[in-house]
């Protein structure tokens, strides 16, 4: 039998886990997040049925659940057939409910996302949105609805979640508006209705006289040998930490010093330039992974990348503190101190951060914009990181005028 501990500290993981409560009853737990599930068997075949996600249906709400379906089975009835039949019924008058426009809209739109995105959007409005708007028809809510709907993730001490959910509403609301079935977005009427979410910045170093160290650190990790050649990557290339981790050999251009692959965040192409340093650090994991797809594989699998998480540990195992550098630190070190120190173009960083600049006409420039001072850019980035390293070339950032 599971406890409300168990659940609360059950940890996510790359291999998903069922923690077995009873009489089929367990909570599957992935990198997703955690899930109410019951398999059963009906008519001679094996179903699951979902009872809800964890923690915003409680150990106890999902025994009573699960305690209703075990009867509807004791009576003959199938408990998946007799939630859809509800279901139907629910909004068989209402084809226009939030609920059923928002889960249209998502359907979408998840085909552009990664799974790990779409499946926290639904989520957030399974959990904070549906159980109050999901029967409202669209053209009918109002901002003061959905006001007091937002309210109520405040009052947890949810702010940034209320924030998140609000825009996702919008996005809902804009898709009713495009597809007919509402006359305009009411959220619009809300602005500055929330109170304001004081930013949280990823930590980084930023100051040149503490890298070193740090860098130091890394190359002193005496972990497996496919993460230290991730830890010493990371700060030469400073992408995003789940492009790090899912990068692919087939993607590296070794001889031509490049890596060519499709941003998670905007699927867009983007072109990486590799310095000799992040050459020689691939060139000595290539024997090891070579021959799988992924360059930084799961310790349990070369059929998959390593885990969120890897990185991140390691830093932590490395002797780095959570509120020295994180895995996304990377890219602000990077940007400040190629600006402030090395006298770097600005655009020539936002194109490496693979952020979107544009040209005097507005239009988005391409992957390959000023490949070539780019080439220069990382080049000269891995040298100065190498002096640092000795203790050499310190400069204090400037000071903001």
């Amino acid at each position: 039998m599971l406890s409300d501990t168990a659940c609360r500290n059950a940890k996510t993981q790359e291999k998903p886990v069922k923690l077995a409560d009873s009489g089929g009853l367990y909570l599957l737990v992935n990198q997703a997040g955690k899930y109410w599930r019951w398999d059963y068997r009906h008519a001679g075949k094996r179903k699951t049925l979902a009872l809800g996600v964890y923690p915003a249906v409680t150990l106890a709400q999902v025994r009573k659940k699960h305690g209703e379906a075990r009867q509807l089975l004791a009576d003959g009835i199938d408990p998946g057939a007799a939630r859809k039949a509800q279901k139907a019924a629910l909004f068989a008058d209402n084809e226009n409910a939030f609920e059923l426009v928002a889960r249209e809209w998502h359907e979408k739109q998840s085909q552009t996302w990664v799974p790990s995105h779409s499946v926290r959007i639904l989520r957030r409005l399974e959990a904070d949105v549906f159980p109050w708007l999901g029967k409202t028809p669209v053209d009918s809510i109002t901002a003061p609805d959905l006001l007091q709907c937002l309210r109520r993730i405040e009052s947890r001490g949810a702010g940034e979640t209320a924030h998140r959910a609000l825009q996702n509403c919008s996005q809902v609301l804009r898709y009713a508006v495009a597809t007919g079935r509402a006359e305009r977005d009411v959220s619009a009427d809300l602005r500055g209705a929330l109170a304001p979410v004081r930013g949280k910045h990823l930590a980084a170093v930023t100051e040149p006289a503490q890298l070193g160290p740090l860098l130091r650190a890394l190359d002193d990790y005496e972990g497996s040998f496919v993460v230290r050649c991730a830890l010493r990557l990371a700060p030469l290339v400073f992408v995003r930490p789940g492009e790090l981790r899912s990068a692919r050999w087939a993607d590296m251009d070794l001889q031509g010093g490049e890596w060519r692959y499709l941003v998670t965040k905007t699927q867009t192409q983007h072109v990486v330039p590799l310095s000799s340093q992040a050459v020689q650090i691939l060139q000595e994991l290539q024997p090891l992974t070579g021959r799988g797809e992924f360059v930084f594989p799961s310790a349990r699998t070369s059929k998959r990348p390593m885990s969120d998480n890897a990185v991140l540990s390691a830093l932590r195992r490395a002797g780095i503190e959570k509120d020295e550098m994180s895995g996304h630190g990377f890219r602000a070190t990077a940007r400040t101190i190629l600006d402030e120190v090395l006298g770097v173009r600005p655009d020539l960083i936002e194109h490496q951060l693979a952020h979107a600049v544009r040209d005097p006409n507005g239009r988005a420039y391409n992957r390959t914009a000023h490949l070539p001072a780019r080439h220069g850019m990382m080049q000269q980035w891995a040298d100065y990181l190498d002096k640092l390293k000795t203790g050499a070339d310190v400069v204090k950032l400037r000071a903001n005028s």
